[in-house]
C-alpha cells in the first residue's frame, strides 16, 4: 500500500505537514528493470503514437485519500508530492503536457487485481513482485524502498532494538502488501500478524493499543513518526538482502505502453530527475537504524 512545492529534506520539517498514512510495498524480482516488455523506438513513444485509453490523454490512477509524502493535500493533480511529481515527469517524457494528464481514483486492491484497467498507468506505492507480474505489467522501478517499524511512545515496542525484541510483540500491517510480507517473514512474530483492509484502520489500531507496532515503507514511517502519530516513534528499518525493493507503475498485462513508460522512467533515473524529486519530497533516513 500510491503521490503531491514545499521541501521536506529533514524529519524535523515534517511536523508541519498534514495527516499522513501508510504506503504499501514489496520485494522486486531479480532483474534491475521490471519492465514487462523490451525497448520501443523513439517514434513509438510520442503522444500521437501511444495507444492510450483516451487519445491525447495520459490517464493515471491512484488511491483516495492520496497521502503524503507521495501526494499533497489529497490532490494528485497539483503536481506536489513524490509520486505526483514522478507521474507528471513521466508524462512529460512521453509528450503529454500537464493538462493532458487525467487522474482516476483507483484503490490499491483494484490496481493490483487481475483484469483490464481503466487507466494507462497507476502509481500508488505498489511494489514489483513476481507474483503480481503474473497479472500485471510494471514499469521500471522509480523508487528503491526499505520497510520500517513504527510505534508510539509508551507501547511495548518503544524500546525495541532488534528483530528479536519485536518477535514477542503484536505486529500489524496492511493486507496484501509487502509490509505484511516483511512482518510475517522477516520479523516472524510469535503472535499472528494483525492485518487491516486500509491504512487508516492499521494506524487506528496502533493508536488504540490493539497492536504494539506497525510495518510500513520507510518514507511513510518517517512521516508517521514525525508528523502524524501523537508521540510517534520510528523503531528502525527491517534489514533487506539482495535486490532492493522497488515501486513501479502498474499497467495492463501486455500493455503496448509498458516499454515506453519504462524508457521514460529509466531516462528520469539516468538524468538525475528521480534523485532530485526524492530529495525534494521524501525524508532523510537519519534516525532510522537497521534492526539486527
Amino acid at each position: 500500500m500510491p503521490a503531491p512545492h514545499l521541501r521536506f529534506p529533514l524529519v524535523a520539517a515534517l511536523a508541519a505537514t498534514a495527516v499522513v498514512t501508510l504506503g504499501a510495498c514489496a520485494p522486486q524480482d531479480d532483474s534491475p528493470s521490471a519492465a514487462s516488455s523490451g525497448t520501443a523506438s523513439a517514434n513509438a513513444c510520442t503522444k500521437d503514437s501511444l495507444a492510450t485509453h483516451t487519445k491525447g490523454t495520459f490517464t493515471v490512477g491512484t488511491d483516495k485519500p492520496a497521502y503524503e509524502p507521495w501526494f499533497v493535500d489529497d490532490d494528485p493533480s497539483n503536481g506536489k508530492g513524490f509520486e505526483s511529481a514522478v507521474a507528471y515527469a513521466v508524462a512529460d517524457k512521453l509528450g503529454f503536457a500537464q493538462p493532458d494528464v487525467k487522474w482516476e481514483v483507483v484503490s490499491f486492491n483494484q490496481a493490483t487485481a487481475p483484469g483490464p484497467k481503466a487507466f494507462d498507468v497507476d502509481i500508488n506505492q505498489i511494489s514489483i513482485t513476481d507474483e503480481r507480474k503474473k497479472n500485471l505489467d510494471f514499469s521500471s522501478g522509480y523508487y528503491d524502498v526499505a520497510q520500517a517499524v513504527v510505534t508510539v511512545k509508551g507501547s511495548k515496542a518503544e524500546n525495541a532494538a532488534s528483530i528479536a525484541d519485536l518477535k514477542k510483540l503484536k505486529i500489524g500491517a496492511q493486507v496484501g502488501t509487502t509490509s505484511y510480507t516483511a512482518a510475517t517473514e522477516t520479523i516472524a512474530p510469535d503472535q499472528k500478524v494483525a492485518v487491516y483492509n486500509t491504512n487508516d484502520d492499521a494506524k487506528a489500531a496502533l493508536l488504540n493499543g490493539q497492536i504494539d507496532a506497525l510495518v510500513v515503507d520507510l518514507p511513510t514511517g518517517l512521516y508517521l513518526a514525525a508528523a502524524d502519530l501523537k508521540d510517534g516513534k520510528l523503531v528502525g528499518q527491517i534489514p533487506t538482502t539482495g535486490t532492493p525493493e522497488q515501486f513501479g507503475m502498474v499497467l495492463d498485462k501486455g500493455s503496448a505502453l509498458t516499454a515506453c513508460v519504462s524508457q521514460a522512467v529509466d531516462a528520469l533515473r539516468a538524468d538525475g530527475t528521480l534523485d532530485k524529486l526524492e530529495q525534494q519530497w521524501l525524508t532523510s533516513t537519519a534516525g532510522a537504524p537497521v534492526l539486527k
